[in-house]
C-alpha cells in the first residue's frame, strides 16, 4: 500500500513537471554600456535617456580644444622634419654633411609623423558614435561635466529585434529544436506574441537537468520592451 502511494505521487510530480509554466523575460539583441577613451569635458549629449538614435550617429561628444591645438602643433612639427630632410638630402648629393647627419633628420621626421598619427587617434575619440540602432537606456553624464578615461556615459541597446529568454527540461531537448516556432503571453500588454526559438544554451545544469534557450519575437512590436516577461505557451508533443 505504501509502495502504490510513493508511486501515485511520483506519477503526480512527473505530470506537474511536464505541465510546468515556463516564465520568460524579454531581452535586447544587443545592448552595452558606451565609456570615455579619454578625460575632457562633455560639450554635447546627442540623446537622453528614452530617446532613439540611428547607426553613426554622435551621442556625446567633447570639448576637444587642447587636443586641436596638440594636433596643429604636431603638424607644425612634421612640416619642419619634411622640410629639414628635402634640405638635407640635397646637401648629401653635394657631400655638404655626412649620411649620419641626414639620417638623424629622417629619424626626427618619423618622430614627428608619429606625433600626428597619435594626435589623430586621440582627436578620433572626441565623439562617441552610435554602433547601432537604439535607444538611451541611462544616461550617466550631463554637458559640462568632466569625465575620466573609462567613465561610464551611456548604457544603451537595441530592441528592433527582442529575443526571450528562458528555461526548458533538458529532456526536452529531444524534440525541440532551434526554429521551432510557439508563442508567449506577455503580462504587461496581456497580449500573445509569435516566437522562434534561435539558440539552446552550451550547458545543462546538472543539479535542476535543465538548459537556458532563447527565441526572437516575429515581427515588429512598439508596444513591447526590454524587461517585460511572460508565460511562454510551449509543452511537449
Amino acid at each position: 500500500m505504501i509502495r502504490l502511494a510513493v508511486l501515485i505521487v511520483l506519477l503526480g510530480l512527473g505530470a506537474n513537471a511536464e505541465a510546468q509554466e515556463l516564465r520568460a523575460q524579454l531581452s535586447p539583441r544587443d545592448f552595452t554600456t558606451l565609456a570615455a577613451e579619454i578625460g575632457a569635458k562633455v560639450e554635447k549629449v546627442g540623446a537622453r535617456e528614452g530617446e532613439r538614435f540611428k547607426k553613426g550617429e554622435t551621442l556625446v561628444a567633447f570639448d576637444c580644444s587642447i587636443q586641436r591645438a596638440l594636433m596643429a602643433e604636431a603638424r607644425a612639427s612634421l612640416s619642419a622634419a619634411d622640410k629639414t630632410v628635402a634640405v638635407n638630402a640635397r646637401l648629401l648629393e653635394l657631400q655638404t654633411i655626412g649620411k649620419l647627419e641626414s639620417d638623424v633628420a629622417q629619424a626626427e621626421r618619423d618622430k614627428a609623423r608619429a606625433k600626428v598619427d597619435a594626435s589623430n587617434a586621440v582627436l578620433g575619440k572626441c565623439t562617441v558614435p552610435a554602433p547601432f540602432d537604439g535607444r538611451v537606456v541611462e544616461q550617466k553624464v550631463r554637458a559640462q561635466q568632466f569625465v575620466q578615461p573609462g567613465q561610464a556615459l551611456l548604457d544603451i541597446l537595441d530592441d528592433s529585434v527582442l529575443e526571450l529568454d528562458f528555461v526548458i527540461p533538458s529532456k526536452w531537448l529531444v524534440w525541440l529544436k532551434p526554429g521551432h516556432v510557439f508563442q508567449v503571453t506577455i503580462d504587461e500588454t496581456v497580449k500573445t506574441y509569435p516566437v522562434k526559438l534561435t539558440r539552446i544554451g552550451a550547458r545543462i545544469d546538472p543539479v535542476s537537468q535543465s538548459v537556458k534557450v532563447t527565441g526572437a519575437i516575429g515581427g515588429h512590436f512598439p508596444e513591447l520592451a526590454a524587461g517585460m516577461s511572460g508565460k511562454v505557451l510551449l509543452a511537449p508533443p
